[in-house]
């Protein structure tokens, strides 16, 4: 599995008052409701890049308030078509 890297300032970590620890799961939790939210990933690999199952990732979508189900517009207008 690859590895990123990130320089994060202490006063950022002073500020949120989280270690590098917390901060980096929480940011991978934010990076994957936000690519999920916009469609660039399933529920399923969101849910793994945040480390998480897939249930408890849909769980902190509800607690967020982001929406459980991302539909598109083709997706959309092909409901709405009947195919």
């Amino acid at each position: 599995m690859p590895t990123l890297t990130l320089a994060i300032p202490d006063s950022a970590l002073s500020a949120l008052r989280r270690s590098p620890t917390e901060l980096g799961r929480e940011l991978k939790l934010a990076a994957a409701i936000h690519w999920y939210g916009r469609g660039l990933m399933s529920q399923e690999r969101a849910a793994e890049l945040a480390g998480m199952n897939r249930r408890d990732f849909l769980h902190t979508l509800a607690h967020e308030g982001v929406d459980v189900f991302v539909v598109d517009d083709d997706s959309l207008a092909r409901e709405s078509s009947g195919g």
